[in-house]
């Protein structure tokens, strides 16, 4: 399936539901506001997002949530269903080249 086949979610971004958990900038924290929280037990990060290959996230709500496990040390791990994205912030051009 091409990137990009399904709408984007209310931030703006594309295909964010597939093979990986996504391991984020959060330091732990017991709530969040949506932002990347900065401070806090930075030992610890949280992840977002669904994983196909593991069951708990086979229901749709696992989607919407965010693992946070104050406990979890998995960062000195490998696991096949945690990733992490790599974004930077971009400037439009003033006078973009048009494409062909």
């Amino acid at each position: 399936m091409p990137i990009g086949s399904f709408r984007p979610n209310p931030f703006g971004l594309f295909d964010m539901i597939g093979n990986v958990q996504e391991w984020t900038a959060d330091c732990w924290n017991d709530t969040s506001d949506g932002r990347a929280w900065q401070q806090g037990d930075c030992s610890l990060r949280v992840i977002r997002g669904g994983s196909f290959s593991r069951n708990e996230n086979l229901n749709p709500s696992a989607f919407r949530s965010a693992l946070r496990r104050a406990t979890w040390s998995g960062w000195r791990n490998r696991y096949n269903y945690i990733g992490f994205r790599v974004a930077r912030e971009m400037t439009v051009p003033t006078n973009p080249v048009p494409l062909r």
